[in-house]
């Protein structure tokens, strides 16, 4: 996407994506219900690292969060565990972090992805992230032992919280990190924000305060969860709370502002299985090893955008980089 906003032709390609990407986020958010994602999820034949894996005889009930990014990571899952020759029940889309993660604990669900940031702050109740990425992976693996979970080796990518602006309000407002919102005249600091996020304890309130700022600093307003983009890019407002791995960033040529106090946890992705399982079927640990080393935020920033600006299916999208990562073929 060009940042020339003076271009005619460009500019009605910018307000045709923007009407895009806000169907799509109010279609995504009416049609989650509970249960599954639906749809026709395809299995082949295991490839490269994931070759010697068998898991026949194992049943498997994935889930994931109801979102763009958890979806498709699931469709992953769910297909890497057909592939495997498993009995696969495929539960992904769960509205809500609260009703996922009660999913796993009550044993509907027996694997699901899940981010490092959550469990640490959510679901542990810890109030002070760790910012050692290593540690804090570690810290939540030995706590959800007690909870009959155990969490596989992280990958590198990191869907944290950010916030972000346009090109143009960053040069005009002279802002590149979090720090300088506080230099911003009070009319300007205008935020958007999904309602979760301004109820968390990692969320808006206290990262204002980390800042300097309150509440009382701002103009906030609260939008479901995918329509900040769109609204940040059309000038609704300066700043949008956004996930950093979203496809949508690129595509609206968003520009995130750098956590330069490092308030933020870090949400490394892990995939999560429930111990029965994985004891009575190790090598589920390295059908998810090698996959989760190629999951990095380009590489997650690229499928979701696949999704949430082309409009493609999140199966569709999950098995095409499986099998062009040379996981899967079929």
């Amino acid at each position: 996407m060009t940042t020339t906003r003076t271009d005619t032709p460009r500019a009605g390609g910018r307000v045709r994506l923007l009407a895009l990407l806000t169907a799509l986020s109010t279609m995504l958010v009416t049609a989650c219900g509970l249960g599954t994602a639906g749809g026709y999820s395809p299995s082949g034949t295991l490839s490269g690292d994931l070759e010697d894996v068998d898991l026949s005889g194992a049943s498997v009930a994935v889930g994931s969060k109801n979102f763009t990014e958890q979806i498709l990571l699931g469709k992953m899952a769910v297909i890497l565990f057909q592939s495997a020759g498993a009995d696969v029940q495929d539960l992904t889309n769960i509205p809500g972090s609260s009703s996922a993660r009660q999913a796993m604990i009550e044993g509907d669900v027996n694997m699901q992805w899940e981010y490092t940031g959550s469990a640490w702050t959510t679901y542990l109740n810890h109030d002070d992230p760790i910012p050692d990425e290593q540690k804090q992976y570690e810290a939540v693996r030995d706590e959800e032992k007690a909870n009959g979970l155990v969490w596989l080796p992280p990958a590198p990518m990191n869907n944290t919280y950010g916030f972000a602006t346009t090109k143009e309000v960053a040069d005009r407002l002279d802002v590149s990190t979090l720090s300088d919102m506080a230099n911003v005249s009070r009319p300007e600091r205008t935020l958007c924000v999904e309602s979760e996020f301004a109820n968390r304890n990692d969320g808006l309130i206290p990262m204002l305060e980390a800042y300097g700022l309150s509440p009382a600093d701002v103009d906030q307003s609260l939008m479901d969860t995918g329509a900040v983009y769109a609204a940040t890019a059309g000038g609704t407002c300066n700043f949008g709370e956004v996930f950093t791995t979203d496809g949508r960033i690129k595509a609206l040529d968003l520009q995130i502002l750098e956590d330069d106090k490092q308030f933020f946890p870090k949400y490394n992705l892990s995939a999560v299985v429930a111990q029965h399982l994985i004891d009575d079927y190790p090598q589920i640990a390295d059908l998810f090893a090698p996959v989760s080393e190629k999951l990095d935020d380009e590489t997650l920033i690229d499928l979701n955008a696949r999704i949430d600006v082309d409009g493609e299916e999140p199966t569709d999208v999950a098995w095409d980089w499986l099998r062009d990562e040379g996981f899967i073929e079929g």
